[in-house]
């Protein structure tokens, strides 16, 4: 089934100005997986709840992010290997407002998200003084020990409940591109919800998904996309993660 834009008509807009005010630099995150029918059937009356984030007229906005990792894949082998505490480094590209970030993503063991970021010029890794500082403070990786490795593209709706305390953001149209092996994958089928709070209060929109019987998951858009285009990275706990994947794409 093809995404039809025209149910995010129904939604009152917010501007990327009236967005950046609601940081949740420090919060609660929780992923589910569904598909383009799925989302539908969640976004239908969500409206009533929820406004949506509107950038030079599109809804739908284009992202791009490349991960940082070492050559052993450090911070992927931590996730993969179930450690408490765990990192990613990304280069984040906002393409129609055409803003690039470098930014630090903490998860804590107690699950909580901790985000840091800096602007950067261009969405490519050159290192100055900037970065190198920025690095040293909130990573204990030095700059030499990283290079680019999984890049990801896909389109992103952004919603925010009225009273600006929960982020809703909702990835589709994934396309992942290994910076090392060269190789590409695609999983335009998949929908990822994240709902992103300060606390893991109950909302409308975690009501709405465990009505329709889309439960939490845990996932990362890095770590599938480093399997999918990296077979010889050790990926054993993530198999079952790939066949619920596969199941729920192919249904």
């Amino acid at each position: 089934m093809i995404f039809k834009t025209g149910i995010l008509s129904a939604f009152h807009p917010v501007t990327l100005e009236e967005m950046g005010k609601i940081r949740l630099m420090n919060r609660v995150d929780t992923k589910y997986m569904t598909t383009h029918d799925g989302l539908c059937r969640f976004l239908s009356g969500m409206e009533e709840a929820y406004d949506i984030q509107e950038t030079l007229h599109s809804r739908l906005c284009p992202y791009q992010t490349l991960y940082l990792d070492t050559l052993a894949a450090d911070m992927y082998l931590a996730h993969h290997n179930r450690r408490g505490t765990r990192k990613k480094i990304r280069i984040r590209k906002y393409v129609d407002s055409r803003l690039y970030f470098l930014e630090v993503k903490d998860r804590s063991s107690k699950g909580r998200t901790c985000k840091t970021r800096i602007r950067i010029p261009e969405y490519v890794y050159a290192p100055d003084e900037a970065v190198r500082h920025f690095l040293c403070n909130h990573t204990s990786f030095t700059l030499g020990e990283l290079s680019p490795h999984v890049e990801i593209d896909y389109h992103r709706i952004t919603l925010v409940d009225r009273m600006k305390s929960e982020r809703l953001t909702v990835d589709l149209n994934l396309a992942f591109r290994n910076r090392r092996t060269g190789q590409s994958e695609a999983l335009p089928g998949l929908v990822i919800i994240e709902r992103k709070q300060e606390s893991g209060k109950p909302s409308r929109g975690g009501e709405r998904l465990a009505q329709l019987g889309i439960r939490p998951v845990g996932l990362s858009k890095y770590c599938i996309g480093s399997v999918m285009t990296d077979p010889s990275l050790k990926h054993n706990l993530f198999k079952p993660k790939l066949r619920q994947i596969n199941r729920l794409i192919n249904l």
